[in-house]
């Protein structure tokens, strides 16, 4: 479920957030279903800011952010995330061998199942 955050009377979706409890910090995902865009980061970039700004506490480590793309050149990453000194990253995700995987696994623990009602 996307989290719902306001600034200057705007409402925000953060894809999702968590809160690491053994690094003390709030972490920003944000999920793209195609090729990575320089303007991404900036948008990540944001909601890490309106986090620090409206979330943490002065306990808290900074947030983290992490763009999760389809694919991404590394140049194009390289070039938007020159100079920030934000915790953030860019990685790409493998959503067919995900879902393969699960789709074993679920088949797996059903043949599981299926032999342990045979008695």
């Amino acid at each position: 479920r996307q989290y719902s955050i306001e600034v200057d009377n705007t409402d925000y979706k953060i894809d999702l957030l968590f809160y690491h409890t053994i690094l003390h910090a709030y972490v920003v995902i944000e999920l793209k279903a195609g090729e990575f865009l320089p303007e991404y980061v900036s948008k990540l970039n944001f909601y890490i800011s309106a986090i620090d700004d409206k979330l943490k506490t002065p306990n808290d480590e900074p947030t983290i952010g992490l763009l999760l793309c389809a694919s991404k050149s590394n140049v194009k990453v390289e070039y938007a995330m020159r100079g920030l000194d934000k915790p953030l990253g860019v990685a790409t995700y493998q959503l067919e061998q995900l879902v393969k995987e699960n789709i074993k696994e679920l088949t797996k623990n059903n043949d599981k199942t299926r032999n342990h009602k045979q008695f």
